[in-house]
């Protein structure tokens, strides 16, 4: 009978996840996303990362500085009818002009389709150095960040912000992070600077605040990326930020190595 009972869970639990993919794979091929986003995907793999990441259409999923909204315009259709997205990002009045304009593009784009995005709830990332303070203990099945954590080395509040991130997530619950990866071995504190971050920092530093590398995943790998250009990761796509005449060659790598990771909250 525990056996019959087993098989059956395992059937539903199969179905389930099956379903889940399906949701997944709609939300990527949905015609409101904008063409030069849909561009990156062949980069950004977002159908097979969210997959591996385990979400759900019925989950309570935070998304950390969504940028100008390139997962956001997957994720909000995909939670609208059963779940909930919350955005933390940076606010209308941030004092870095590049920041808030960054976040008034963001906002622009949830005004511009309330069928899409009206019922996604808006927090301000950093509010008196208590990150996530509009957001409930306990209270989040996901949390996502992408690309984001060398710039937490780099201007600090690396740890402020991950003990934020566990006070909010139920026990449990998933973690998932996409980074630009460094070297093995390398100092963290300095390839920061140029954007990437070592698995090796990221895990221990993870583990030591309570949360358990579940997986990882080479979803997100580029072996091309040589890591070593003076302009640091936004050499590469999108950004090229270089303009040294070599843009056709940096287009040819693609975008960053990047290290996909999952962790649970114990």
């Amino acid at each position: 009978m525990k056996l019959i009972s087993t098989f059956i869970l395992a059937i539903l639990f199969s179905l389930s996840a099956n379903a889940a993919d399906v949701a997944i794979q709609d939300a990527v091929n949905a015609k409101h996303r904008n063409a030069d986003n849909v561009i990156r995907d062949q980069y950004r793999h977002p159908a097979e990362t969210l997959e591996f990441f385990g979400i759900s259409p019925d989950m309570y999923v935070l998304e950390i500085l969504p940028g100008r909204g390139w997962y956001t315009e997957i994720l909000a259709p995909l939670l609208k009818e059963n779940g909930q997205l919350t955005l933390a990002s940076f606010g209308a009045d941030h004092p870095n002009n590049y920041l808030k304009n960054i976040h008034n593009s963001f906002a622009e784009l949830l005004q511009s389709s309330p069928e899409l995005y009206g019922k996604t709830k808006m927090v301000v990332f950093e509010k008196d150095k208590q990150y996530l303070a509009e957001v409930p203990d306990n209270s989040q099945d996901m949390i996502l960040t992408f690309r984001s954590t060398h710039n937490w080395i780099r201007y600090g509040g690396i740890e402020s912000i991950y003990q934020a991130i566990y006070r909010v997530l139920k026990k449990g619950a998933v973690l998932g992070v996409v980074q630009h990866r460094a070297n093995a071995g390398s100092d963290s504190n300095e390839t920061a600077q140029k954007g990437y971050v070592t698995e090796e920092y990221l895990i221990n530093l993870l583990e030591g605040m309570g949360f358990e590398l579940a997986a990882k995943s080479e979803i997100n790998a580029n072996p091309k990326d040589t890591k070593d250009y003076k302009d640091g990761v936004w050499t590469l796509p999108p950004s090229l930020r270089a303009k040294d005449g070599n843009e056709e060659k940096y287009k040819a790598i693609g975008e960053s190595d990047r290290m996909t990771l999952r962790f649970i909250k114990l």
